[in-house]
């Protein structure tokens, strides 16, 4: 299963469902507010765990982007960490959930020793979980997104945001990405590392 250390491409990250027509920060402005996510809890919470699981976090790992081309809310890889998308965001809340999302990424490719990008069940568990455990998923942004279903939503809601980035991976089609993601569904979902439950 070998692979360590290859990086996912840039579209394997937070994706944008619902563009908004207001979004759009410069890159001083979105700096500003990374600093600012740093001290949010969650995150703090994240870097820290990184840290026990023997990956030191340097702040110069996250890094504020320009994603033209891309719909992404921010992505990460093993080699150039983590980017914000600041073209796609409007509001400190956003900024926060990228880096949550991103750092649950990092922190899975930091403790699994043979993390390997390449392998859409490995992409597919990292995705599961990020969405699940970021709070990406929960109602009211679910709602805002359109997305107007009560029962169930929350599974439904990580299936969805992790098909659309595992099937964006070069290395997995649709079908294979739908195929992971059924196939370490049940152990990634219930896997809440580094969190005694999902928040």
């Amino acid at each position: 299963m070998g692979g360590a250390g290859v990086s996912p491409p840039p579209e394997e990250s937070t994706g944008i469902e619902k563009e908004n027509p207001y979004a759009g920060m410069s890159q001083k402005e979105c700096s500003e507010r990374i600093n600012k996510s740093l001290k949010h809890p969650t995150v703090k919470f994240l870097r820290e765990n990184m840290e026990k699981a023997g990956c030191p976090f340097w702040v110069r790992l996250i890094r504020a982007a320009n994603c033209k081309n891309q719909s992404l809310g921010g992505g990460y890889s093993s080699r150039n960490g983590i980017s914000v998308c600041c073209n796609h965001m409007t509001y400190q809340d956003e900024i926060d959930q990228v880096l949550i999302h991103e750092l649950i990424l990092a922190y899975d490719d930091c403790r699994a020793k043979n993390m390997d990008w390449k392998n859409c069940a490995h992409h597919a568990c990292s995705e599961i979980r990020a969405n699940h455990l970021s709070g990406d998923c929960h109602y009211k942004r679910e709602l805002l997104r359109g997305f107007m279903k009560i029962r169930g939503h929350e599974q439904e809601c990580v299936k969805r945001r992790a098909l659309k980035s595992v099937k964006n991976n070069p290395h997995c089609s649709e079908a294979a990405a739908k195929d992971a993601i059924e196939s370490v569904w049940d152990i990634c979902y219930n896997d809440t590392r580094p969190f005694d439950r999902a928040p």
